[in-house]
């Protein structure tokens, strides 16, 4: 399996596992991740040429970002969790779909 839906298949997950009430170093622990996570989304599709998606994961990036905190209320962060990991699971499908 390739890294890049390794990648997706955990921040999915992690970003799914928010919806629970976890201690908040959980949700710390998933900025940094995710940070990472998007920005080496962003670069591979970058490598790929693909300028939307790799504009979409800087986006999502810059909204993980541990530094400056989005401030968007534990409602709103269950609904961005719940569509971006819906975002990246369906991304998997759309690829395996593609080139195949």
């Amino acid at each position: 399996m390739e890294l890049q839906k390794i990648t997706k298949i955990l921040l999915a997950i992690l970003l799914l596992l928010c919806l629970l009430k976890m201690p908040y170093g959980y949700y710390q622990l998933v900025r940094f991740i995710a940070f990472a996570g998007f920005g080496f989304l962003a670069f591979e599709a970058n490598n790929k040429r693909d300028e939307k998606m790799m504009f979409l994961y800087i986006a999502l990036a810059l909204l993980f970002q541990p530094f400056l905190k989005i401030a968007l209320g534990r409602t709103i962060w269950n609904i961005v969790d719940v569509i971006v990991a819906g975002f990246l699971l369906m991304s998997l499908f759309k690829n395996k779909n593609n080139y195949e």
